[in-house]
């Protein structure tokens, strides 16, 4: 059913994180399905993409924030021709740091996180919410809304979607997947660096990719467009689906002017 987007939340919240986005999506949009999945509850991390797969209908645009990214990233790899297109929301290909994708959150601070969320739990989910709506037009309130949705589960579940968080690399499962791509990026998001979105763009061999920040964020140079074109260019080389329809476009208006330097 390809007019179903199934939305996956973050990492320790419950549906009712994405309810008012997937309100305003219902809303704008009556004839698309909307949906949000809870994320697996098992205590075993390897176990959750098998889960997700077995659980979440076929032929649906994937969409997850954060951690929900990370898994609709590699669902929609795995499910390939039969995922119409993926988008993520503030998540990050790598949300560790690593050596070679050093725009994510450092190493040594999320090890320290999650050392106190063995400890503390339930204080740690609370500094959690507070860091998720640092940035926000009313983080206070955001911030309540989202303890309210935080997911009464076992410590044992919540740690392995913390250890997916440092173990998930999705920059295979994005060169792979040859659907059409959105990836949103918030410019002041405590979690994940809009400068993910220029690291995102310029991966190897990455297909038809769109990569967009909040347009006041300044972190991104004005060459997005450029980058974004080359992109096409190479998704069109490659022999992507609808390589033929995609050149048209680039040759009309407004593409022909937004993809202007």
């Amino acid at each position: 059913m390809r007019d179903r987007l199934i939305l996956l939340p973050g990492w320790a919240f419950g549906p009712a994180a994405l309810e008012p986005l997937a309100e305003l999506l219902r809303e704008r949009e009556p004839r698309l399905q909307v949906e949000i999945a809870l994320l697996p509850t098992q205590p075993q991390s390897g176990a959750w993409l098998d889960e997700l797969d077995a659980r979440v209908p076929p032929d649906s645009w994937l969409a997850g924030w954060s951690l929900g990214g990370m898994l609709a990233t590699q669902l929609a790899a795995r499910r390939g021709d039969s995922c119409p297109g993926l988008i993520t929301i503030c998540s990050n290909p790598c949300f560790r740091s690593r050596d070679d994708w050093p725009t994510a959150m450092q190493a040594e601070v999320f090890d320290a996180f999650e050392e106190a969320f063995r400890l503390g739990p339930d204080d740690t989910l609370k500094r959690f919410s507070l860091l998720c709506s640092r940035g926000a037009y009313d983080p206070r309130t955001l911030a309540r809304q989202l303890q309210v949705s935080l997911l009464d589960q076992p410590q044992a579940v919540s740690a392995a979607g913390l250890r997916l968080l440092a173990e998930l690399d999705g920059r295979a499962a994005l060169q792979r997947y040859v659907g059409p791509q959105l990836h949103l990026f918030a410019g002041s998001d405590a979690l994940v660096p809009a400068a993910a979105a220029e690291a995102l763009l310029a991966c190897e061999g990455a297909g038809l990719v769109e990569a967009v920040v909040d347009p006041n964020e300044p972190l991104l140079p004005p060459k997005r467009n450029d980058i974004y074109a080359e992109h096409l260019q190479q998704a069109i080389a490659k022999g992507t689906p609808g390589a033929d329809e995609l050149q048209q476009a680039l040759a009309r208006e407004p593409s022909r002017s937004m993809l202007k330097p």
